[in-house]
C-alpha cells in the first residue's frame, strides 16, 4: 500500500512541475502576434471612456519587461499606452470609466481591486483597457487583448506538459532507488523554484500579465543548480550499488548520463525561450 501510494504521489509530483512549465511555454507561444494599439487609437478611446478628464501624463510602452526579461512588441503584455490621471480621493474616474464602457460596448467589465479605490477592466475589439488606482497613482491602461488561440495554446501546453511530467515520474517510481532518488532530486529542485514562483505571479489571470518570463529570469540560478546537485548526485548515488553487480554499473552510467544532458537541455530550452522573446531588429 505504501508503495502505491508512494508512486501515485510521484505522478501527481511529476504532473504539477511539467504541467506548470507546459503552461508557462503554451501561454507565451499562444501570447504571440499581438498588435499594440496606434498612439490616435489610444487617445481615441481615453477620451471617449473618460470625457472631460485631461491625463496629466501619457506614455507609450513599445517593449515591456517582466521579472527583468524584455518582451518583444508582439507579446502579450507588452506594447501599450499609459494615461496616468490626477483623480483624487473621490473614484470619479471609477464610476465613469464603468458607465462608458457599459453604454459603448464593451465586454467583460470586471473590478481591478485597488490601492484608495477599485478601478475597472474591460474588452472590445481585440483591446482591453484597464483603469487601476495605485500608490503612485490612477493610471489608464490600453492595450492588446488576448488572442483566440492564447486559451487553446494555454491548456494545450499545460496538458501535454501534465501528461510528459506524469509519465516521467511514473517510469522513475518503478525504478530502482539510486535512479529514482537521483532523477526526481534533479527534476525537483530544478523546477521546483520556477514553479512556485509561476503560480505566485499567475494571481487573477494569467491574461493580463505573462508569466513564462520566469523561467529565463530564474535560468543563471536554477542551471547552476542542476548542476551541482548532478556532480553530488552522480558521486553520491552510484556508491550505493554493488561494485560486482554488471547491471548496476550499466544503470549507473545510463542514469549519469541523462542527467548530465538533462541541464544542458533546460538551458538550451531557456536560451530558446530568450531569444525568441526578444523584440525585431
Amino acid at each position: 500500500m505504501g508503495h502505491r501510494l508512494r508512486r501515485v504521489a510521484m505522478v501527481l509530483l511529476g504532473a504539477v512541475l511539467l504541467g506548470t512549465v507546459g503552461l508557462s511555454l503554451g501561454a507565451w507561444y499562444g501570447g504571440r502576434g499581438v498588435t499594440p494599439p496606434s498612439g490616435d487609437q489610444a487617445q481615441s478611446l481615453a477620451a471617449q471612456l473618460l470625457p472631460g478628464a485631461v491625463p496629466v501624463d501619457s506614455g507609450r510602452i513599445v517593449q515591456g519587461y517582466r521579472w527583468g526579461v524584455p518582451l518583444a512588441a508582439d507579446d502579450l503584455g507588452s506594447g501599450r499606452e499609459l494615461f496616468r490621471y490626477d483623480d483624487g480621493d473621490d473614484c470619479g474616474l471609477s464610476e465613469q470609466l464603468r458607465r462608458s464602457a457599459g453604454t459603448q460596448g464593451w465586454q467583460g467589465l470586471r473590478r481591478v481591486p485597488g490601492y484608495l479605490c477599485d478601478g475597472w477592466r474591460a474588452e472590445r475589439d481585440g483591446l482591453t483597457v484597464t483603469l487601476e488606482y495605485s500608490a503612485s497613482g490612477t493610471a489608464l491602461t490600453i492595450a492588446p487583448a488576448a488572442p483566440g488561440k492564447f486559451l487553446p495554446s494555454t491548456v494545450a501546453g499545460t496538458v501535454a506538459g501534465a501528461a510528459a511530467g506524469a509519465a516521467l515520474f511514473g517510469w522513475v517510481a518503478r525504478r530502482r532507488r539510486p535512479v529514482r532518488l537521483l532523477v526526481s532530486t534533479l527534476v525537483t529542485a530544478g523546477l521546483l523554484p520556477g514553479v512556485a514562483l509561476t503560480w505566485t505571479a499567475l494571481g487573477p489571470g494569467i491574461v493580463t500579465e505573462p508569466v513564462w518570463p520566469v523561467w529565463p529570469a530564474l535560468a543563471p540560478l536554477l542551471v547552476p543548480l542542476w548542476l551541482v546537485l548532478l556532480l553530488v548526485g552522480v558521486y553520491a548515488f552510484p556508491k550505493r550499488e554493488t561494485g560486482t553487480d554488471p547491471s548496476s554499473r550499466v544503470t549507473a552510467v545510463v542514469v549519469s548520463v541523462a542527467c548530465a544532458l538533462a541541464p544542458v537541455v533546460m538551458a538550451a530550452a531557456l536560451l530558446f525561450m530568450f531569444v525568441r522573446a526578444q523584440p525585431s531588429r
